[in-house]
């Protein structure tokens, strides 16, 4: 979308504000897909939720791929997003469940792997199709969506259901099977079978099937799931809130204002924005469950303050200097752009999600993951839908020295509640958040 809008505006002659409904509206509709999508992959399974969602996804990409008018392409964007919604919430559930603790940090994260990927052939494809016509060259990058959401629609049925999911159905042999399968020997698979037992409640009591998950998620929550419910909603606010929308979607308008007029060029910058994405992705995937998701996220936050300072200094001077090419600044801008995406993809981005989907017992698992999904995809889409008018009333540069302080409140937030989860078996977090093991966790986790 966001080299597509600069066809888009100029072949349907949309204005400033259509173009942050258009960029937004994905993440309105994938908040109202999150919500649903948790009781939904409580009700069929983690593995059809996924089918459900790509098949939501391919019905959008062809509307907008289609789309003759406005009106047809928000259809589309809308229809798109609720399987946005979907599969955010249930891609990081379904891997965490699948996986052991060893590998779970790794695990978790590859679905980071594919948003980056997806991120940078959407840059690589808007430079492709902008040599088509007018008329063809944003429909095809909208569209040729379809095509991976097909693959995923099928591929997933060959993969096995969540065994968590299956305990909770009452479904034992089938899980355990499963679990015999996705583990690193029959003794780990044992041991995972009976935690997994034991914190469905199987021994004690017959599963519920869902009721009273929002009474004990915000009524009546102990001290350990207010606190768990407090950092995965908080970190996926502070995951948005840093303004990482603005660049993704706008980072051609930023590379404007920071001196770069050809539209080729503004394009292929993009490309750039993409690849230090998915770098920094890949190399946080291996970092994971080594240095842990707690230094991980405080080092994150810490380059981003630093790199969103100076893109903010940099912008400024290039505006008060309105008319004038300054090389060092537009060099400056570029690199601290670079910078900020790369400290956020090191960091902010993967942990948000494994982390989020790891620390909710089993029972509140999916509903209370789609709490902070809900949550992400709010703050996604009011940076998406608002940016441009930020930048017109407080300058380009203002706008990110305000997203420089949010990273600080998250900052201070990580470092304030967040106890080290690496290593440990999702059956024990309840009792982490507890804060039985706090002292020794923020021992650990300092930088």
């Amino acid at each position: 979308m966001s080299g597509a809008m600069i066809f888009i505006k100029e072949d349907l002659l949309i204005n400033d504000t259509q173009v942050q409904v258009l960029a937004g509206i994905l993440n309105i509709c994938a908040l109202v897909g999150s919500l649903m999508a948790g009781r939904i992959s409580d009700l069929i399974g983690r593995r059809y939720t996924i089918v459900l969602a790509s098949i939501i996804f391919l019905i959008g990409s062809v509307l907008m791929g289609w789309s003759p008018g406005y009106a047809v392409l928000i259809t589309g964007r809308c229809v798109a997003g609720i399987g946005v919604g979907f599969a955010l919430l249930i891609a990081p559930v379904y891997s965490a469940e699948v996986s052991s603790a060893k590998s779970r940090g790794f695990l978790t994260s590859l679905p980071e792997w594919g948003i980056a990927i997806g991120i940078l052939l959407g840059y690589i494809s808007n430079v492709a199709c902008a040599k088509l016509s007018l008329r063809l060259g944003w429909r095809l990058m909208l569209g040729i969506a379809a095509v991976p959401s097909l693959l995923l629609a099928i591929g997933i049925l060959k993969m096995p259901e969540s065994p968590r999911w299956l305990i909770s159905q009452g479904k034992l042999g089938k899980a355990k099977r499963i679990l015999f399968k996705v583990s690193n020997s029959p003794e780990e698979a044992e041991k995972r079978f009976r935690d997994i037992k034991i914190a469905a409640g199987i021994d004690e009591k017959k599963e519920s099937g869902g009721k009273g998950v929002w009474k004990d998620l915000l009524l009546r929550p102990t001290p350990a799931v207010r606190r768990i419910l407090v950092c995965a909603v908080g970190i996926h606010f502070f995951e948005h809130a840093v303004g990482i929308e603005a660049v993704v979607l706008y980072s051609p308008r930023i590379f404007k204002s920071a001196g770069v007029t050809d539209k080729h060029k503004l394009l292929l910058a993009t490309v750039g924005v993409g690849l230090t994405k998915f770098t920094f992705i890949v190399l946080s995937t291996f970092l994971m469950d080594r240095v842990g998701r707690r230094r991980l996220l405080l080092t994150s936050f810490a380059g981003i303050i630093g790199a969103l300072s100076l893109l903010g200094t940099c912008l400024t001077i290039v505006e008060r200097h309105h008319g004038e090419k300054i090389l060092w600044a537009l060099g400056l801008s570029i690199a601290s752009c670079y910078t900020f995406v790369a400290f956020f993809n090191i960091g902010v981005a993967p942990v948000t999600w494994v982390y989020s989907s790891e620390i909710f017992p089993l029972r509140l698992r999916a509903q209370g993951y789609s709490l902070g999904v809900a949550v992400n995809r709010l703050m996604n889409a009011m940076i998406s839908m608002t940016f441009i008018s930020l930048y017109k009333a407080i300058t380009i540069g203002g706008a990110f020295f305000l997203f420089a302080g949010v990273s600080l409140a998250g900052w201070i937030f990580v470092y304030t509640l967040f106890p080290e989860t690496k290593g440990r078996s999702l059956e024990e977090m309840e009792e982490l958040f507890g804060g039985g093991n706090r002292k020794s966790d923020e021992l650990e986790g300092r930088v």
